[in-house]
């Protein structure tokens, strides 16, 4: 028997398995790391966008993330959807008491459909008290945006922004750009070294994005689950991403899933 790397993932279920936990899991299997969850939040949601929501009590919270810590050996850990500013301050109040060190922050607002997953009250927490915590931080460009409080137009903008976001605690940024209008995509890394640089690759024509900012977060932890370094693993995570999405699969009627299976090509690289 093999032992294997633990990594936690604290997010929210789509019961579309597109995105959130679902897609968090997959990146991770694929990715040769054994997954834990802490859920925030329950979605109906598929491809076409998300219909309903439900925050879970704070109670079942802290109560799963004892469980967690009772008997894993957890190595890493992922933030996605935090839902709203309670959930959020009782997530933060369990990554300090816990010493959850390794912490990659995927800043979740709005969903592929433009369903909204983090409340406004929620933002001013996240800034205040979750970037402090983490060692990576990985908004798009919308997130960005709303993290520094301004339009991002251009490359210098997405440079700064990284610097304030950075400026605000989190130890390391990526930006991502697949949300612009480029014929290449563009992610620009800031590390905590003060090293910077951008990753970049022909930009993928398709809509079948649903759960890009998830796999991208989740690849990224597993690259640290298994003791790599922050720009080892956030090259690692934006292969995997670019991988999955060049190789899609036909599911659902809208915004589709990326193809989780396709990271496994990469699973002995980390």
């Amino acid at each position: 028997m093999n032992n294997v790397a633990e990594a936690l993932i604290i997010a929210g279920s789509d019961s579309g398995g597109g995105a959130g936990v679902q897609a968090d899991i997959k990146t991770m299997q694929a990715c040769g790391v054994y997954s834990t969850n802490v859920i925030v939040a329950i979605t109906a949601q598929n491809t076409l966008g998300v219909q309903d929501s439900l925050n879970i009590p704070v109670s079942l919270i802290n109560a799963q993330f004892s469980s967690i810590f009772a008997d894993f050996n957890i190595k890493a850990a992922k933030t996605g959807m935090l839902a709203d500013r309670v959930s959020l301050t009782c997530v933060v109040e369990n990554i300090i008491k816990f010493k959850i060190n390794r912490l990659v922050v995927d800043p979740v607002m709005v969903a592929k459909g433009g369903a909204k997953l983090l409340n406004d009250d929620a933002i001013v927490t996240l800034k205040k008290q979750l970037l402090p915590l983490a060692l990576i931080t990985t908004p798009n460009l919308p997130e960005a945006q709303v993290i520094v409080g301004h339009k991002i137009s251009n490359q210098n903008d997405i440079m700064q922004a990284a610097k304030k976001i950075q400026a605000m605690g989190s130890k390391n940024v990526i930006i991502k750009g697949g949300h612009d209008d480029k014929k290449r995509v563009r992610d620009f890394v800031l590390l905590e070294n003060q090293k910077q640089f951008f990753l970049e690759s022909e930009r993928i024509e398709t809509n079948r994005t649903h759960g890009t900012g998830d796999t991208l977060s989740s690849a990224i932890t597993s690259a640290l689950a298994k003791g790599h370094s922050v720009e080892e693993a956030i090259r690692f995570g934006r292969k995997v991403v670019t991988k999955t999405i060049e190789f899609g699969i036909i599911v659902g009627h809208g915004h589709g899933p990326l193809n989780h299976w396709a990271a496994e090509e990469f699973r002995d690289e980390i």
